[in-house]
């Protein structure tokens, strides 16, 4: 077994766990009826790639199935607070809703009912009370990336429950939701290859589950490492727009002060007035400065930071779907075989003794669905491991993002420090206005290229 990881219980496993915990008479257990290990049916197997369990799909397929704009459109005041609306805008489904953020909930419910094996993006928390404007954005941004994490899963984005939402603009989408998950049971219940997941696994499926897991948390960590780092190399970005600008505000106040000199301090000599009307023009250059590098964060923000919130958002999906296949297999099979015990242990135990006929058959009906429900249980289990890979093989379908998110970065620093170094170039002939005047002995300063001497 490898370590984190359990087994899909096995028959003999789960006697002898629960012989430790149920005494003598879980030895009666019987052995769950698990479809033998054979080879596919080749007319159940008639699919593109082969073998369904390996998925063929590119990262820019994934892209292109759909772009979902999550905006939010102006509050509406309701009887005691103000409710926060988004409109939903999809490409595939040419449509255009609102949802509010308990739409959200609804949905996100409704897909882990009907995939439970699957990654399920996690939704923004939600804030009742003091909801300012910077956590109202920064809600709507992880709404934005969960619905389009969603609409672009392959899985999700043919179910009808996605489409609903996207495009269901009659009233009450919340009932609509739920009356469409609740027609049809989970994933496991409608597909036709469920019941035959096993027949697909590797042999060695735990052990790369095992190994796949470690990366992927790897991999989480650096990403959430870098998404920080990011993140303040943008907030400087906006800083400095900030510096900038209040820079050549202070030289406008300064250029425009109106206080009268005395002649005696200047000496009858006018630099100061003529350096006070190159001042005053200087302001419009640093403005351009400062809009420039606000235009280089906010693209940082928009082109590098979401990018790795949506590669994170994956990721800890992915993390909560493998705590969620641990918590199945270690504590559901386990409360169906101490129930099954429990249920055995008083038949076993009046054997001898006359009991009423209809007693006997609802114990004997008991035992019978305890039993099916065990081999169910471990049918799921397989399946589970079936999806897992799949989601572990989709992970890495997502891992090219990373070029993606390193050539956006690249390029807005090119860019940003071009557009700057051109605003700075033609701000520095202007300087020179700073050493005009008929009596100024002020000379310009040299520049790093006039190659002073030290000596």
């Amino acid at each position: 077994m490898t370590a984190g990881v359990m087994d899909p219980l096995p028959a003999a496993a789960a006697e002898a766990e629960t012989e430790e915990e149920a005494g003598p008479a879980a030895a009666d257990l019987p052995v769950p009826q698990v479809c033998e290990r054979r080879d596919p049916d080749p007319s159940r197997m008639q699919m593109p790639q082969g073998n369904p369990l390996l998925l063929s799909h590119t990262l820019q397929e994934l892209l292109a199935r759909d772009t979902v704009q999550v905006e939010l459109i102006p509050e509406k005041k309701g009887l005691f607070l103000k409710h926060v609306e988004y409109e939903v805008s999809s490409q595939r489904f040419q449509s255009s809703v609102y949802r509010r953020y308990n739409d959200f909930v609804v949905f996100h419910e409704m897909l882990l009912h009907k995939f439970p094996y699957r990654m399920v993006p996690a939704l923004p928390p939600k804030r009742m009370l003091g909801a300012d404007r910077e956590f109202i954005e920064a809600r709507r941004r992880a709404l934005k990336r969960f619905i389009n994490l969603v609409a672009r899963h392959p899985p999700f984005s043919e179910d009808v429950v996605l489409k609903l939402f996207l495009s269901f603009s009659g009233p009450d989408v919340q009932n609509k939701l739920k009356e469409s998950a609740q027609l049809v049971g989970d994933e496991f219940m409608n597909c036709k290859l469920a019941t035959r997941a096993k027949d697909f696994l590797p042999a060695d499926i735990q052990t790369q589950f095992a190994i796949s897991r470690e990366l992927i948390r790897n991999i989480y960590n650096s990403f959430y490492k870098l998404r920080d780092r990011a993140e303040r190399i943008a907030s400087r970005a906006i800083d400095n727009a900030a510096d900038l600008l209040i820079f050549g505000k202070e030289l406008s106040a300064l250029g425009s002060d109106t206080t009268p000199l005395p002649s005696w301090a200047t000496l009858n000599s006018s630099a100061w007035s003529f350096l006070k009307q190159a001042l005053k023009g200087l302001s419009v250059e640093f403005a351009l400065l400062a809009d420039k590098a606000a235009q280089q964060g906010k693209q940082e923000e928009n082109d590098v930071v979401e990018k790795l919130n949506l590669f994170l958002d994956l990721l800890q999906s992915y993390k909560d779907l493998c705590a969620r296949h641990e918590k199945g297999l270690l504590h559901k099979p386990q409360r169906a075989l101490h129930s099954y015990s429990l249920m055995k242990r008083p038949a076993s135990g009046t054997a001898g003794q006359t009991r009423e006929p209809e007693s006997v058959q609802q114990l004997e009906s008991r035992i019978l669905e305890q039993e099916n429900a065990i081999q169910t249980m471990e049918l799921r289990n397989y399946f589970s491991l079936y999806c897992l890979h799949q989601e572990t093989q989709l992970v890495h379908v997502y891992l090219p993002l990373t070029s993606h998110i390193l050539g956006a970065f690249v390029n807005s620093q090119i860019q940003g420090h071009k557009e700057m170094s051109k605003v700075w170039n033609d701000l520095k002939p202007k300087l020179s206005c700073l050493f005009a005047g008929p009596n100024s002995t002020l000379t310009p300063p040299r520049s790093p290229q006039d190659g002073v001497s030290p000596h």
